[in-house]
């Protein structure tokens, strides 16, 4: 391991030259060895290869795709540490491709001269647009540079085909409680401004308030301590709920732990499991999710997997809509729990869906057939020549017979789309088709 970072940033030093009392203690706290890093056994373990290769300095380009606060900037900076390549960072949020040239001309520059090879680390690199994430191919194609990409969005998503197929994909995990109050432990004994005396709750509660993210979780420490300092005795679990009264919970309305959210949602509704499709409608309230967007998916909930089962889901999950545009929150969210949980309850079938499907699948097999001439109306007299209309039987004059008359066209034998399971109103339904065909 090199005696001292090799890392080269427009805006900072090196972290062990920190001035430790403007720092933020998230930043101080930044592991110097992967014995202070914590979590992420899955790549850091003894043995695996991640690790191994690190080790070794046989890293080739990768992208560190996980939650906020799980040590994706951490693990780069202690790639920084393990490789014998220099080391520059930019973020995707500040920077752009005139930055790239010039890391790029340098990297080439310092090549040449030195043979000493360059990673790049670009924090947020989702945040550039396809055409920026392309300039990054040809240097990494030819070995210019080495490019650490770190991402909260799934980069199948958000990043170019190209650019993922030329670097390894790590996911890295939120971290949990334990994991996070170890480091909480370690900055307390290294000492937050003043010394300071602690109970474990209130660690472990801050621990918990962090929601898998260690910086939030060290930024929360360091505001509890310096609310703590003029008072007498140790940190207290009351102490930190005074001064965190609210916990935002990680979520963004436009990435992909929405759709992971109202999946659940869905699923938990279709399996009938009340009490969890309602915290999953909990979870996407209380992190600022619009109402409108989920009475959408609930009226779509309502024809999709319950039916025919059970028709006046619909109407009401219609309701539940109106209801939520005329009120808005917070006075609609119990109508949203209510058809959450009517939903849920509900009898469920999914053959309306399944019929549409497969006709939709005839639709586009069997191209623009013609309708039969019976079916189609005449209000012309040149379309009463030519046959529209003709032998047509109104259903209502014509019980008997009307429905023996040509509904498909020519060439195409009759399907049957709509299956219904007979669950709750279906027993109905099948009742009422059998005595048609006994007709």
């Amino acid at each position: 391991m090199p005696d001292q970072l090799n890392i080269f940033h427009p805006d900072d030093t090196p972290d062990d030259s920190l001035d430790t009392e403007s720092t933020p203690l998230a930043r101080q706290m930044r592991p110097v060895s992967l014995d202070e890093y914590v979590g992420q056994a899955h790549i850091l373990k003894e043995n695996a290869p991640f690790r191994r290769a690190l080790e070794s300095d046989t890293l080739g380009s990768f992208i560190l795709w996980g939650p906020p606060g799980c040590g994706k900037t951490s693990l780069a900076y202690l790639v920084a540490r393990y490789t014998k390549r220099k080391f520059v960072s930019f973020s995707a949020v500040t920077s752009g491709v005139a930055d790239l040239r010039i890391v790029v001309t340098e990297a080439r520059r310092r090549l040449k001269s030195s043979k000493l090879r360059t990673i790049l680390f670009v924090d947020e690199i989702h945040r550039f647009n396809r055409t920026q994430q392309d300039g990054f191919l040809p240097h990494v194609e030819d070995g210019t540079i080495m490019l650490i990409g770190a991402t909260t969005e799934n980069p199948s998503f958000k990043l170019v085909g190209p650019l993922i197929s030329r670097c390894t994909v790590y996911q890295l995990h939120r971290l949990e409680p334990p994991e996070v109050a170890s480091v909480l432990y370690r900055a307390l004994d290294r000492g937050i401004g003043d010394p300071l005396e602690w109970k474990d709750e209130a660690v472990f509660l801050i621990a918990e308030m962090a929601d898998g993210d260690l910086r939030k979780g060290l930024n929360l420490l360091e505001t509890v301590s310096a609310a703590h300092k003029d008072h007498a005795g140790p940190l207290t679990e009351e102490e930190v709920r005074s001064v965190a009264t609210h916990q935002a919970l990680l979520y963004d309305r436009s990435g992909e732990e929405h759709y992971n959210l109202i999946s659940a949602l869905h699923k938990c509704i279709r399996d009938s499991q009340t009490d969890a499709a309602l915290y999953w409608l909990a979870r996407m309230l209380e992190s600022g999710e619009d109402p409108l967007y989920l009475a959408r998916r609930l009226v779509r909930i309502a024809s999709e997997d319950v039916g025919t089962a059970n028709p006046p889901a619909l109407p009401l999950a219609v309701s539940a809509m109106q209801t939520v545009q005329l009120l808005g929150l917070p006075e609609a969210d119990c109508a949203l729990a209510e058809i959450v949980i009517y939903l849920s309850l509900s009898p469920k079938s999914n053959a309306v869906y399944r019929a549409l499907g497969e006709a939709k699948r005839d639709a586009r097999k069997l191209g623009a057939r013609p309708v039969p001439l019976v079916l189609r109306n005449a209000p012309t007299a040149l379309m009463g020549e030519l046959g529209y209309g003709d032998d047509y039987r109104y259903a209502h004059d014509d019980p008997e017979g009307a429905h023996k008359q040509q509904h498909w066209p020519d060439g195409v034998n009759p399907r049957r789309y709509f299956e219904p399971k007979g669950a709750g109103w279906e027993k109905k339904i099948l009742d009422w088709r059998e005595s048609y065909r006994k007709k």
